[in-house]
Formats: C-alpha cells, sequence, structure tokens
C-alpha cells in the first residue's frame, strides 16, 4: 500500500525543492554550452593551428576526464591555488566546460559536412570568410547537429545528479538525505527516477519540434 501522506509530506516538498536547483543548473549549461561548443567546433574545423590545437587538447581532457572528478577539481582543488567556488558554481563549470567538449565534436562534424562547394561559391560573391562561416556554414550545420547536441543536453539532464557530490543539493541530493533520514531508499528513488524521466521526456519532445521547425527539405533527414 502506498504511503501518500509520506510522499505528500515529505518526499514531493524535498524534490520539489531539488527541481529548482536540478534547472537552474541544466538550463544555463545546456545553453552556454551550446554556445561554447559552436565556437569550439568552428576553432576545430577552421581555426589556425593554434587554435585547432587548442581545441583539439581541451576536447580530449574534458571528454577524457571523468565528470564525477572534474567537479572534484573545481571544488575541492582550486581553492589550493586562490580560486574559489561555491557547490552551485563549481557544478555549474563544470557542466557548461564538460557539454561544450562534447558539442564541439557534433559541430565539427556537422561543419565539416558542408560542401567545399558552398563555400567557394560564398566567397566568390565577395563574401568574407567569417562572413561564409557565419551565414552559409554554420546554420546549416546547425541542423544537422541537432539531434546529436540534442542527445548530449539529454545527457547533462541526467549527469546534473552528479551535483551532490560537490553539495549542490539538486534532485538527487534533496532525494539522498529524505532516503537517509527515514531509510525508505525504494520509494525515494522510485520516485527520483521518475522526475528524471519526466524531465528527460520534456526535452526529448521538446528537441524533436525544435528539429521539426527547423528542417529544410533537402538538409538531413526529417
Amino acid at each position: 500500500m502506498v504511503d501518500i501522506d509520506f510522499f505528500t509530506q515529505e518526499v514531493f516538498p524535498a524534490l520539489n525543492q531539488g527541481l529548482v536547483v536540478t534547472l537552474a543548473l541544466i538550463i544555463p549549461a545546456g545553453i552556454i554550452g551550446f554556445v561554447g561548443g559552436i565556437v569550439l567546433g568552428c576553432a576545430r574545423a577552421f581555426g589556425g593551428p593554434v587554435l585547432r590545437g587548442f581545441g583539439n587538447a581541451y576536447t580530449t581532457i574534458l571528454r577524457g576526464v571523468p565528470l564525477a572528478v572534474q567537479l572534484m577539481m573545481i571544488y575541492y582543488a582550486l581553492p589550493k591555488i586562490g580560486i574559489y567556488f561555491d557547490a552551485y558554481g563549481a557544478a555549474l563549470l563544470s557542466f557548461i566546460l564538460c557539454s561544450a567538449a562534447y558539442h564541439s565534436e557534433y559541430v565539427r562534424g556537422a561543419l565539416l559536412s558542408i560542401r567545399q562547394g558552398q563555400i567557394r561559391a560564398a566567397q566568390a560573391l565577395g563574401m568574407t570568410t567569417f562572413q561564409t562561416i557565419l551565414w552559409i556554414v554554420i546554420p546549416q550545420a546547425a541542423r544537422r547537429a541537432l539531434p546529436g547536441c540534442g542527445n548530449e543536453i539529454v545527457y547533462l539532464i541526467k549527469y546534473s545528479s552528479l551535483a551532490y557530490l560537490v553539495t549542490c543539493m539538486e534532485l538527487m541530493g534533496e532525494g539522498k538525505v529524505v532516503a537517509s533520514d527515514t531509510f525508505r531508499y525504494t520509494e525515494v528513488f522510485i520516485a527520483v527516477g521518475a522526475y528524471y524521466l519526466v524531465l528527460v521526456t520534456l526535452a526529448t519532445w521538446l528537441l524533436r519540434w525544435i528539429e521539426h521547425r527547423t528542417y529544410i527539405p533537402g538538409f538531413g533527414a526529417r
């Protein structure tokens, strides 16, 4: 028998509070990480040796080091050299840096998929390299990269649950506190999982809607 009072008085209030923090993490991290991924992807695809080398090194490190380790480094190690972040700031920065690295890989692949003939045609019309990338290449590449970047945003929602490792009390952190206080781990973590499932489902629906709205015949699968 389901204990309704337990959920309404203990679980849902705590998880709703954690949900606010989770949204405050994933929304700015998703937006800034996506923009950062575009910049980084452009640097890796069209930059000179220095920019390309920096972008490749950044992506290799951020994709190779586990996110939990990155969180610990930012929150616990950086203060040793005089750089301080609170729990929320450390989690947000870590998610942005990691998300940008993954987005850049999708963006780089999409940028390189644009036919060189279009770039040469734009340059023949008198457009500069910057104008060609900004107005010809990126709009097409963004559509092609959207499914992969959308997948990364879904992952961002799920790995935001690691923020509790640095005492940022989002959904997972609040759920862990309630479960530890009440010893009712099964009920609490089923509820936590349901919250994440709803978030992922809503994000997936929104991303598919964006794909549909930005679809142009001839530019990738619908």
